[in-house]
């Protein structure tokens, strides 16, 4: 082969590696408009898979659910939280792109991207035990006690009912008066909805009963330079241990999840 032609041949691999190493770095961040920002510790941390594709994140009495993303590749998982290790799993079909995860009486409910469908499975076994529609895409998912909340992309959140999951109503979130969009993986926190804004490090902090964004929690070099690889992804995940007042975090394919302490900058 001559070397024009090896050139030829290995050109669209180099750009595809370029265009993956461009899209792991977070965009510019929605710049808070007076908004309280807080910087963040790290308390400890543990191993990731960091093949999981993170989407959805839950810690319940001793206990981390992950769901994952993309097609072919997406599935509902319990992960030993001193580990890393993939504990169980069920995997999505093929057709479906996995998304937002909430735990709520005994079931979890994992949203897919664009295919308007949920499903529904027994948090004891794994069962599939039903499944529910909405409409628009599904990205992040949590509950209030009472609500399943769910985000779309937009700066919208629903409040679905848990059994009919009819919308019980919505609010827009703004930041003094600026929608934030692209709002992803949720996680309720002592009565505030914290999002992970998509291609950012930051997490928004939202009165879930105007939208107002509160604060924010800006996670810039989190996971530090030498443990990225080119295919590290965005900050995504937020789980809430209320019984510890833990707070943890990860992202798409990173190799470790993070216990967390918000802290003044």
């Amino acid at each position: 082969m001559t070397r024009r032609a090896r050139l030829a041949r290995l050109l669209p691999v180099v750009l595809l590696g370029a265009l993956a190493c461009t899209a792991e770095r977070p965009a510019p961040a929605p710049a808070p408009r007076g908004t309280p920002t807080l910087g963040f510790e790290v308390v400890q941390s543990w191993p990731h898979d960091p093949q999981a594709f993170t989407q959805g994140l839950v810690y319940r009495e001793g206990k981390l659910y992950e769901g994952t993303g993309n097609y072919g590749e997406s599935n509902i998982r319990e992960v030993d939280p001193q580990t890393g290790g993939v504990l169980r799993r069920r995997n999505m079909p093929g057709q479906y792109f996995g998304e937002g995860v909430a735990l709520f009486g005994g079931k979890l409910y994992q949203l897919t991207w664009r295919s308007q469908l949920g499903f529904i499975y027994d948090a004891a076994t794994f069962d599939l035990v039903g499944q529910f529609s909405y409409t628009g895409e599904g990205w992040g998912l949590t509950d209030d006690g009472s609500s399943l909340i769910l985000s779309d992309g937009t700066s919208t959140l629903r409040f679905l009912d848990p059994t009919t999951f009819a919308v019980r109503r919505s609010v827009k979130v703004t930041d003094a008066g600026r929608e934030i969009s692209r709002l992803n993986e949720l996680e309720y926190v002592k009565g505030e909805v914290y999002a992970n804004v998509w291609q950012t490090d930051l997490i928004a902090r939202i009165d879930p009963a105007t939208g107002n964004v509160k604060g924010w929690i800006d996670l810039t070099g989190l996971l530090p330079e030498g443990e990225r690889t080119m295919n590290t992804d965005v900050l995504n995940g937020i789980a809430y241990d209320a019984a510890q007042d833990r707070l943890l975090v990860t992202g798409k394919r990173w190799p470790k999840l993070f216990q967390i302490r918000a802290v003044p900058r």
